[in-house]
């Protein structure tokens, strides 16, 4: 299973961006996706996850003013990004949960990571 980002950048206080990410396996066998994000040297922190039926959760810093999406027939996340501060600088990996099989179980797969600079 491969999970490929895109979208990141560098952009200006108050800009947006869009993040992607395509998994390379039927939407069938994903299940959760999402985004976190890590700012060098700490943890990788959740910003947004969506289920299969589109039910989302935020980060608090985030709530507001990113969104989180998916396309089932692409089976990739999306993640729109406005009002861009310096504090969301950092990588950003895609996340998603995946099966081999219709009776096996779900387990975590990551994308490689697309680095958001906000700056000025």
């Amino acid at each position: 299973v491969q999970l490929q980002a895109s979208g990141g950048g560098l952009v200006q206080p108050g800009g947006s961006l869009r993040l992607s990410c395509e998994v390379s396996i039927s939407s069938f066998n994903t299940g959760t996706m999402g985004w976190y994000r890590q700012v060098s040297g700490k943890q990788r922190d959740l910003v947004a996850t969506i289920t299969t039926s589109g039910i989302t959760n935020y980060a608090d810093s985030v709530k507001g003013r990113f969104t989180v999406s998916r396309d089932s027939a692409k089976n990739a996340v999306y993640l729109q990004m406005d009002s861009l501060q310096p504090e969301d600088t950092g990588v950003y990996y895609c996340l998603a949960y995946t099966r081999p099989g219709v009776f096996r179980p779900f387990s975590e797969k990551w994308g490689q990571g697309t680095l958001v600079t906000v700056s000025s």
